[in-house]
């Protein structure tokens, strides 16, 4: 395992789309391609994938109704908020692989046999988000492959990379003492990551809105930049996470997204497109981003969350902003009655959560 390498020098052309999308044949291979000789640790192409059995309950949907329908767009048209919608997590492993992902990338892609199987089973253990990555360009980043662990601490977030020779390497790296604030086991990077969803198999929205905004956020932040395999709610995409500070974004084209990057390599959120923290739960991401439009407050080291109380229905948060303390209560409603298709491949509806502010206290 070797340090992380210096930075690339950014690169202007624009590059061949790879993927996720029409172009490659059912096991994955580009049509047309040459036989390839053995690896020493990549299997073989896998057959084709079977098609996995729809759930029983639910109304079943028309084959051509699932295949034009777009959550991202039906999402717009519900006048949905962003705010309070970011997934869940602080410890994060990011792992390049250049190949097709696939649509659950981890089992799907050709990584050594069992390697996908062991890291779902880590991020499970460890409450994890463990991700693919690649470049825009599909070439890998240069000798080796480049890993990164991330700990999406509001007050210290911590960001180390490394390479590795064998991608079973990555199973070496201490996820216990990385989601303890601790070091996984690589050198310590001191920059940002620009993750940006673009697995299409996974979801078409991801690869349809998320690939230009990766395109642009790529040449003007080549270093930066990468695309990750899934990372939550496709409705919102495109999708963007900034490591190791966890700041969802979404809702971006190529415009929004380099005002996003910009904004944060000032030290400024774009309140219009954050999602949320994943350090904290929903509810209390609601009443951040809430609180902050409200104040006006933009900066990331802004506000600083004092105390959160969950209770139901109910989340009561208390930050602290600018010399002062504000406590704001957030209801959660989830009505079936507003229940739609939350995914483009979803075959039944389900209820789309909704924050609802309460009351905004200052208390000192």
């Amino acid at each position: 395992m070797r340090a992380a390498r210096p930075r690339r020098a950014a690169r202007g052309a624009a590059r061949r789309p790879h993927d996720d999308r029409p172009g490659l044949d059912p096991t994955g291979a580009r049509r047309g391609a040459g036989a390839r000789g053995a690896h020493p640790w990549r299997p073989p192409a896998r057959p084709p994938e079977q098609p996995r059995p729809l759930p029983e309950a639910g109304p079943r949907r028309a084959a051509g109704d699932r295949v034009t329908f777009r959550c991202a767009a039906e999402s717009v048209l519900r006048d949905e908020d962003v705010a309070g919608t970011a997934t869940h997590v602080r410890t994060w492993l990011l792992l390049e692989h250049v190949g097709p992902w696939g649509s659950e990338a981890l089992l799907d892609a050709r990584l050594p046999e069992g390697l996908g199987g062991a890291l779902t089973e880590r991020a499970r253990t460890h409450r994890a988000k463990v991700l693919l990555i690649r470049r825009f360009s599909s070439k890998p980043d240069g000798p080796g492959l480049r890993v990164f662990a991330a700990y999406a601490d509001p007050v210290a977030p911590r960001l180390e990379s490394g390479t590795l020779a064998d991608p079973r390497e990555v199973l070496d790296l201490d996820l216990a003492a990385l989601r303890e604030g601790g070091s996984s086991g690589l050198a310590a990077y001191d920059g940002s990551l620009f993750c940006v969803c673009t697995n299409g198999r996974h979801d078409a929205c991801c690869a349809e809105r998320g690939r230009p905004v990766a395109q642009a956020l790529d040449r003007a932040h080549p270093e930066e930049t990468w695309e990750v395999s899934h990372i939550g709610g496709d409705r919102f995409a495109a999708n963007l996470v900034v490591l190791p500070h966890g700041l969802y974004y979404g809702r971006l084209d190529v415009p929004s997204s380099l005002a996003v990057a910009g904004a944060h390599l000032a030290g400024e959120l774009d309140l219009d497109h954050l999602r949320g923290r994943s350090s904290w739960p929903m509810p209390v991401q609601a009443a951040e981003i809430h609180l902050r439009r409200e104040l006006g407050a933009t900066r990331v080291d802004d506000v600083v969350l004092r105390e959160r109380v969950l209770d139901g229905d109910f989340t009561s948060a208390s930050f602290s902003v600018a010399g002062g303390t504000y406590a704001v209560v957030v209801r959660t409603i989830r009505d079936q009655r507003t229940a739609a298709r939350l995914t483009c491949k979803a075959v039944r509806d389900n209820p789309v959560p909704r924050h609802e502010v309460i009351k905004v206290v200052r208390r000192s």
